[in-house]
Protein backbone atom coordinates (compact mmCIF):
# COMPACT_ATOMS: atom_id res chain seq x y z
CA UNK A 1 0.00 0.00 0.00
CA UNK A 2 1.46 3.33 -1.08
CA UNK A 3 0.00 6.59 0.23
CA UNK A 4 0.90 10.18 -0.68
CA UNK A 5 0.08 13.27 1.34
CA UNK A 6 0.08 16.47 -0.70
CA UNK A 7 0.63 19.51 1.51
CA UNK A 8 2.42 17.41 4.12
CA UNK A 9 4.17 20.37 5.78
CA UNK A 10 0.96 22.28 6.52
CA UNK A 11 -1.10 22.23 9.69
CA UNK A 12 -3.64 19.71 8.39
CA UNK A 13 -1.02 17.76 6.43
CA UNK A 14 0.98 17.16 9.59
CA UNK A 15 -2.15 15.99 11.40
CA UNK A 16 -3.01 13.65 8.51
CA UNK A 17 0.37 11.95 8.95
CA UNK A 18 -0.30 11.57 12.68
CA UNK A 19 -3.76 10.09 12.13
CA UNK A 20 -2.47 7.69 9.44
CA UNK A 21 -0.11 6.24 12.04
CA UNK A 22 -2.88 6.02 14.65
CA UNK A 23 -5.27 4.29 12.24
CA UNK A 24 -2.65 1.69 11.30
CA UNK A 25 -3.56 1.34 7.61
CA UNK A 26 -0.63 -1.00 6.88
CA UNK A 27 1.14 1.52 4.68
CA UNK A 28 4.19 0.06 2.94
CA UNK A 29 5.41 3.30 1.42
CA UNK A 30 4.64 6.90 2.33
CA UNK A 31 5.26 9.80 -0.04
CA UNK A 32 5.20 13.33 1.35
CA UNK A 33 4.90 16.22 -1.09
CA UNK A 34 4.55 19.96 -0.77
CA UNK A 35 5.28 23.24 -2.51
CA UNK A 36 8.61 24.03 -4.15
CA UNK A 37 9.89 25.88 -1.08
CA UNK A 38 9.47 22.77 1.09
CA UNK A 39 11.15 20.24 -1.22
CA UNK A 40 14.04 18.54 0.56
CA UNK A 41 12.70 19.14 4.06
CA UNK A 42 12.68 16.18 6.44
CA UNK A 43 9.46 14.92 8.03
CA UNK A 44 9.09 12.19 10.64
CA UNK A 45 6.49 9.53 9.93
CA UNK A 46 6.04 6.57 12.25
CA UNK A 47 9.66 6.67 13.34
CA UNK A 48 10.98 7.10 9.80
CA UNK A 49 12.54 10.22 8.34
CA UNK A 50 10.97 11.11 5.01
CA UNK A 51 12.12 13.69 2.48
CA UNK A 52 9.57 16.08 1.01
CA UNK A 53 9.33 15.70 -2.76
CA UNK A 54 7.64 17.68 -5.50
CA UNK A 55 4.04 17.01 -6.46
CA UNK A 56 5.29 15.92 -9.90
CA UNK A 57 7.46 13.28 -8.24
CA UNK A 58 4.50 12.18 -6.12
CA UNK A 59 2.44 11.67 -9.28
CA UNK A 60 5.21 9.58 -10.82
CA UNK A 61 5.32 7.38 -7.72
CA UNK A 62 1.80 6.09 -8.56
CA UNK A 63 0.33 5.94 -5.05
CA UNK A 64 -2.82 3.96 -4.29
CA UNK A 65 -4.17 6.87 -2.22
CA UNK A 66 -3.33 10.58 -2.39
CA UNK A 67 -4.67 12.83 0.37
CA UNK A 68 -4.61 16.50 -0.60
CA UNK A 69 -4.42 19.35 1.87
CA UNK A 70 -2.74 22.08 -0.12
CA UNK A 71 -5.60 24.38 -1.10
CA UNK A 72 -8.09 24.47 -3.95
CA UNK A 73 -5.69 25.82 -6.55
CA UNK A 74 -3.25 22.94 -6.09
CA UNK A 75 -6.08 20.39 -6.07
CA UNK A 76 -7.48 21.72 -9.33
CA UNK A 77 -4.04 21.52 -10.93
CA UNK A 78 -3.05 18.05 -9.81
CA UNK A 79 -5.92 15.91 -8.50
CA UNK A 80 -7.12 14.74 -11.91
CA UNK A 81 -3.59 13.79 -12.91
CA UNK A 82 -3.36 11.45 -9.93
CA UNK A 83 -6.86 10.12 -10.58
CA UNK A 84 -6.03 9.50 -14.23
CA UNK A 85 -3.37 7.03 -13.12
CA UNK A 86 -5.85 5.11 -10.96
CA UNK A 87 -5.01 6.79 -7.66
CA UNK A 88 -7.88 7.48 -5.27
CA UNK A 89 -7.68 11.18 -4.38
CA UNK A 90 -9.18 12.51 -1.16
CA UNK A 91 -9.26 16.28 -1.25
CA UNK A 92 -9.56 18.57 1.77
CA UNK A 93 -10.12 21.77 -0.18
CA UNK A 94 -13.28 23.29 -1.62
CA UNK A 95 -12.15 22.54 -5.20
CA UNK A 96 -14.40 19.55 -5.95
CA UNK A 97 -17.21 19.77 -3.43
CA UNK A 98 -19.77 21.26 -5.80
CA UNK A 99 -19.09 18.85 -8.66
CA UNK A 100 -22.21 16.72 -9.01
CA UNK A 101 -20.26 13.59 -10.00
CA UNK A 102 -17.81 13.76 -7.08
CA UNK A 103 -18.95 12.41 -3.70
CA UNK A 104 -18.75 14.68 -0.65
CA UNK A 105 -18.37 12.32 2.26
CA UNK A 106 -18.59 11.99 6.02
CA UNK A 107 -18.00 8.23 6.38
CA UNK A 108 -20.37 7.75 9.33
CA UNK A 109 -23.17 9.33 7.27
CA UNK A 110 -22.77 8.67 3.53
CA UNK A 111 -19.79 6.43 2.83
CA UNK A 112 -22.03 4.51 0.41
CA UNK A 113 -21.84 7.49 -1.97
CA UNK A 114 -18.30 6.30 -2.80
CA UNK A 115 -17.98 3.75 -5.60
CA UNK A 116 -15.04 1.97 -7.20
CA UNK A 117 -15.07 4.68 -9.87
CA UNK A 118 -14.84 7.54 -7.34
CA UNK A 119 -11.23 8.47 -7.97
CA UNK A 120 -11.73 11.95 -6.54
CA UNK A 121 -13.57 12.20 -3.22
CA UNK A 122 -14.19 15.54 -1.52
CA UNK A 123 -13.79 16.10 2.21
CA UNK A 124 -16.47 18.52 3.54
CA UNK A 125 -15.75 21.76 5.35
CA UNK A 126 -14.86 21.41 9.02
CA UNK A 127 -18.02 23.10 10.31
CA UNK A 128 -20.24 20.94 8.10
CA UNK A 129 -18.65 17.75 9.43
CA UNK A 130 -19.00 18.80 13.05
CA UNK A 131 -22.61 19.91 12.70
CA UNK A 132 -23.85 16.99 10.60
CA UNK A 133 -22.36 14.37 12.89
CA UNK A 134 -24.98 15.54 15.38
CA UNK A 135 -27.79 16.49 13.00
CA UNK A 136 -27.74 13.56 10.53
CA UNK A 137 -28.92 10.84 12.97
CA UNK A 138 -31.72 13.13 14.14
CA UNK A 139 -32.70 13.89 10.55
CA UNK A 140 -33.02 10.16 9.88
CA UNK A 141 -35.58 9.85 12.68
CA UNK A 142 -37.42 13.18 12.70
CA UNK A 143 -36.81 14.78 9.26
CA UNK A 144 -35.05 18.14 9.61
CA UNK A 145 -36.94 21.01 7.96
CA UNK A 146 -34.68 23.99 8.75
CA UNK A 147 -31.29 24.73 10.34
CA UNK A 148 -30.07 28.04 11.79
CA UNK A 149 -26.36 27.78 12.51
CA UNK A 150 -23.94 30.16 14.21
CA UNK A 151 -20.32 29.05 14.26
CA UNK A 152 -17.51 30.10 16.58
CA UNK A 153 -14.40 29.07 14.69
CA UNK A 154 -10.87 28.93 16.04
CA UNK A 155 -7.89 30.49 14.28
CA UNK A 156 -6.38 27.08 13.44
CA UNK A 157 -9.02 26.91 10.72
CA UNK A 158 -6.92 29.53 8.93
CA UNK A 159 -3.76 27.44 9.20
CA UNK A 160 -0.40 28.75 10.37
CA UNK A 161 -1.38 32.29 9.33
CA UNK A 162 -4.27 32.35 11.79
CA UNK A 163 -2.20 30.87 14.61
CA UNK A 164 0.65 33.30 13.96
CA UNK A 165 -1.64 36.34 13.90
CA UNK A 166 -3.29 35.52 17.23
CA UNK A 167 0.04 34.67 18.84
CA UNK A 168 1.70 37.88 17.63
CA UNK A 169 -1.21 40.05 18.77
CA UNK A 170 -1.24 38.41 22.20
CA UNK A 171 2.41 39.38 22.54
CA UNK A 172 1.60 42.93 21.49
CA UNK A 173 3.50 42.55 18.23
CA UNK A 174 2.56 43.52 14.68
CA UNK A 175 1.70 40.62 12.35
CA UNK A 176 3.23 41.14 8.91
CA UNK A 177 1.09 38.51 7.20
CA UNK A 178 -2.30 38.47 8.95
CA UNK A 179 -5.03 35.96 8.22
CA UNK A 180 -7.83 38.39 9.05
CA UNK A 181 -8.73 41.95 8.03
CA UNK A 182 -8.74 43.14 11.64
CA UNK A 183 -7.34 42.18 15.04
CA UNK A 184 -8.44 38.78 16.34
CA UNK A 185 -6.92 39.01 19.85
CA UNK A 186 -9.64 40.10 22.32
CA UNK A 187 -12.03 40.31 19.39
CA UNK A 188 -14.51 38.30 17.32
CA UNK A 189 -14.85 38.66 13.58
CA UNK A 190 -18.13 37.83 11.75
CA UNK A 191 -16.30 37.03 8.56
CA UNK A 192 -15.25 33.64 7.16
CA UNK A 193 -14.05 33.55 3.56
CA UNK A 194 -14.84 36.05 0.86
CA UNK A 195 -18.19 37.84 0.76
CA UNK A 196 -20.58 36.87 -2.04
CA UNK A 197 -23.03 39.09 -3.89
CA UNK A 198 -25.78 37.89 -1.54
CA UNK A 199 -23.81 39.24 1.48
CA UNK A 200 -23.05 35.75 2.79
CA UNK A 201 -19.47 34.58 3.19
CA UNK A 202 -17.97 31.54 1.49
CA UNK A 203 -17.85 29.64 4.80
CA UNK A 204 -21.56 30.29 5.35
CA UNK A 205 -22.47 29.15 1.85
CA UNK A 206 -20.52 25.93 2.36
CA UNK A 207 -22.76 25.00 5.27
CA UNK A 208 -25.85 25.54 3.13
CA UNK A 209 -24.70 23.60 0.07
CA UNK A 210 -22.74 20.81 1.74
CA UNK A 211 -25.50 19.91 4.20
CA UNK A 212 -27.94 19.10 1.44
CA UNK A 213 -25.45 17.34 -0.82
CA UNK A 214 -24.34 15.01 1.98
CA UNK A 215 -27.85 14.29 3.27
CA UNK A 216 -29.44 14.19 -0.21
CA UNK A 217 -31.97 16.60 1.19
CA UNK A 218 -33.61 19.96 0.63
CA UNK A 219 -33.27 21.44 4.11
CA UNK A 220 -33.51 25.20 4.50
CA UNK A 221 -30.18 26.30 5.98
CA UNK A 222 -28.93 29.70 7.09
CA UNK A 223 -25.62 30.36 8.81
CA UNK A 224 -23.45 33.03 10.39
CA UNK A 225 -19.73 32.34 10.69
CA UNK A 226 -17.70 34.02 13.43
CA UNK A 227 -13.95 33.75 13.98
CA UNK A 228 -13.00 33.77 17.69
CA UNK A 229 -9.63 34.17 19.49
CA UNK A 230 -9.27 30.47 20.32
CA UNK A 231 -6.33 28.45 19.03
CA UNK A 232 -8.15 25.21 18.25
CA UNK A 233 -11.62 23.69 18.19
CA UNK A 234 -14.75 24.90 16.43
CA UNK A 235 -18.06 25.41 18.24
CA UNK A 236 -21.52 25.73 16.73
CA UNK A 237 -24.90 26.81 18.00
CA UNK A 238 -27.39 24.77 15.97
CA UNK A 239 -31.11 25.47 15.95
CA UNK A 240 -33.05 22.62 14.38
CA UNK A 241 -36.65 22.64 13.20
CA UNK A 242 -38.08 19.19 12.53
CA UNK A 243 -41.00 18.20 10.33
CA UNK A 244 -42.17 15.78 13.02
CA UNK A 245 -42.69 16.17 16.72
CA UNK A 246 -39.83 14.71 18.74
CA UNK A 247 -39.09 13.39 22.21
CA UNK A 248 -36.19 15.15 23.96
CA UNK A 249 -35.06 11.99 25.78
CA UNK A 250 -35.10 10.10 22.51
CA UNK A 251 -32.94 12.82 20.94
CA UNK A 252 -30.38 12.41 23.71
CA UNK A 253 -30.52 8.65 23.33
CA UNK A 254 -29.97 8.82 19.56
CA UNK A 255 -26.99 11.13 19.98
CA UNK A 256 -25.52 9.02 22.79
CA UNK A 257 -25.64 5.89 20.60
CA UNK A 258 -24.20 7.55 17.48
CA UNK A 259 -20.62 6.42 16.70
CA UNK A 260 -18.24 9.36 16.81
CA UNK A 261 -20.58 11.51 18.92
CA UNK A 262 -20.24 12.04 22.66
CA UNK A 263 -23.02 13.67 24.65
CA UNK A 264 -21.59 15.98 27.28
CA UNK A 265 -24.66 17.50 28.84
CA UNK A 266 -25.38 17.99 32.54
CA UNK A 267 -26.32 21.55 33.40
CA UNK A 268 -26.61 20.73 37.12
CA UNK A 269 -22.86 20.06 37.12
CA UNK A 270 -21.99 22.77 34.56
CA UNK A 271 -21.05 20.08 32.07
CA UNK A 272 -21.11 21.11 28.40
CA UNK A 273 -18.61 20.94 25.54
CA UNK A 274 -15.89 23.56 25.09
CA UNK A 275 -13.22 23.85 22.40
CA UNK A 276 -10.45 23.13 24.90
CA UNK A 277 -11.83 19.70 25.78
CA UNK A 278 -11.99 18.72 22.10
CA UNK A 279 -8.26 19.22 21.52
CA UNK A 280 -6.68 16.34 19.56
CA UNK A 281 -9.81 14.20 19.90
CA UNK A 282 -11.83 12.65 17.09
CA UNK A 283 -15.20 12.74 18.83
CA UNK A 284 -17.82 15.39 18.18
CA UNK A 285 -19.15 16.65 21.50
CA UNK A 286 -22.79 17.69 21.91
CA UNK A 287 -24.38 19.51 24.83
CA UNK A 288 -26.92 22.18 25.84
CA UNK A 289 -29.56 19.90 24.33
CA UNK A 290 -32.89 21.58 24.88
CA UNK A 291 -36.25 22.27 23.31
CA UNK A 292 -36.75 25.54 21.42
CA UNK A 293 -40.04 26.79 22.84
CA UNK A 294 -40.36 29.56 20.26
CA UNK A 295 -41.45 27.07 17.58
CA UNK A 296 -43.46 23.87 17.79
CA UNK A 297 -40.81 21.36 16.70
CA UNK A 298 -37.58 23.19 17.48
CA UNK A 299 -34.40 21.96 19.15
CA UNK A 300 -31.19 23.69 20.25
CA UNK A 301 -27.78 22.01 20.25
CA UNK A 302 -24.24 23.12 21.08
CA UNK A 303 -21.70 21.16 19.05
CA UNK A 304 -17.90 21.20 19.42
CA UNK A 305 -15.06 19.37 17.69
CA UNK A 306 -11.36 19.58 16.88
CA UNK A 307 -11.50 21.16 13.44
CA UNK A 308 -8.05 19.87 12.46
CA UNK A 309 -8.85 16.27 13.41
CA UNK A 310 -12.47 15.22 12.68
CA UNK A 311 -13.01 18.48 10.81
CA UNK A 312 -10.24 17.65 8.34
CA UNK A 313 -7.50 15.04 8.89
CA UNK A 314 -9.41 12.26 10.62
CA UNK A 315 -12.36 12.46 8.23
CA UNK A 316 -9.97 12.24 5.25
CA UNK A 317 -8.17 9.23 6.72
CA UNK A 318 -11.52 7.55 7.48
CA UNK A 319 -12.42 7.98 3.80
CA UNK A 320 -9.05 6.47 2.84
CA UNK A 321 -9.70 3.52 5.13
CA UNK A 322 -13.11 2.93 3.54
CA UNK A 323 -11.59 3.02 0.05
CA UNK A 324 -8.81 0.62 1.03
CA UNK A 325 -11.21 -1.85 2.62
CA UNK A 326 -13.69 -1.79 -0.26
CA UNK A 327 -11.88 -1.01 -3.51
CA UNK A 328 -8.13 -1.61 -3.24
CA UNK A 329 -7.00 -5.19 -3.45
Amino acid sequence: MKVAVIGATGLVGQKILQVLVEQDLHIDEMVVAASEKSIGKKINFDGRELTVVSIEDAIESNPDIAIFSAGAEVSLLYAERFAGRGTYVIDNSSAWRKHSDIPLVIPEINASDISADSHIIANPNCTTICMLMAVAPLHKKYDVKRLVISTYQSVSGSGHKGLNQLSAEQRGEHCDNPAYPCQIHENVIPHGGNFSDNAYTAEEEKLVFETNKILHSDIAVTATVVRVPVYGGHSESVNVEFSQQYDIDDVKGILSSTPGVEVYDNIDENIYPTPLMSYDKDEVFVGRIRRDYSIEKGLNLWVVSDNIRKGAATNAVQIAKYVIENFIK
